[in-house]
């Protein structure tokens, strides 16, 4: 195999594994796996939500938002950390400003948006994204309310990708829109997180079904389509494009 799959993934279908049969890290540390599910590749990153310093970013202190990934691991480094991990953090307007809830270091950015409307975004439930005291957790936007959920970072996007266990109800298995997609799911106790993209095309379902039946993740969100990119220097990825709004990252 050849491409976006390397030796890494082309081991593990040999050997017939799938993500979750993976410790969070392998031998050397790294965190993120090229593989392969239904003839689709991916790359799935996955984190320890006790252990690994996972945020949301926009702005740097001067209140421009960083747009790049490299202009955020700048940023970091001279912080006196490194940037590991980075991809979409969920929607934005054109004017980069989320488009939903945002809980960065810096403070929040709008509120928890329940309206209703077209796109994505409002293809009910959506769902909001949160780390809190190493825990963390995908909550459809209601229940996350009415939770009273306090996180110490969090994103808004939409729609839901799995529920419960349930792939979203509209969500069509026949569905025909694909496109390069990224998202997050959380493991049933909380302890790990999952960050995939697609490296080609996908369908809703194809990429929901990633979530709930190769990565085990109960709950998982839709993040951004399309535009998605990702930042992942383990694995020799930092792929550039159109200026972002949200970003989530990993520190170290």
């Amino acid at each position: 195999m050849t491409g976006w799959l390397g030796a890494v993934g082309a081991g593990l279908l040999a050997a017939g594994l799938s993500a979750c049969d993976l410790p969070v890290r392998n031998e050397a540390g790294d965190h993120c796996r090229e593989l392969t599910y239904r003839s689709n590749p991916y790359v799935v990153c996955s984190f320890d939500a006790a252990r690994e310093d996972i945020r949301l970013f926009y702005t740097g202190d001067d209140g421009v938002p960083y747009l790049q990934f490299d202009a955020l691991a700048e940023a970091v480094e001279a912080d006196g950390g490194t940037l590991v991990f980075a991809m979409n953090g969920g929607m934005y307007h054109d004017d980069r400003r989320p488009v939903g809830y945002l809980r960065t270091g810096s403070g929040d950015t709008a509120t928890v948006n329940t309206n209703d409307g077209p796109g994505n975004f409002h293809m009910k439930p959506n769902g909001v994204f949160w780390i809190d005291e190493g825990k963390a957790g995908v909550s459809v936007s209601e229940a996350y309310l009415e939770a009273g959920i306090d996180p110490d970072y969090a994103t808004q996007s939409g729609p839901m990708l799995v529920i419960d266990g349930d792939i979203h109800p509209s969500i069509n298995a026949d569905g025909t829109s694909r496109k390069r997609r990224n998202g997050v799911g959380v493991s049933e106790d909380g302890e790990t997180v999952y960050f995939a993209i697609s490296d080609g095309a996908v369908t809703f379902h194809e990429f929901a079904s990633l979530f709930r039946d190769r990565l085990d993740a109960p709950n998982a969100l839709f993040l951004d389509g399309q535009v998605s990119r990702l930042y992942a220097p383990m694995i020799g990825r930092n792929e550039p494009g159109l200026d972002m709004g949200p970003i989530v990252g990993v520190v170290e």
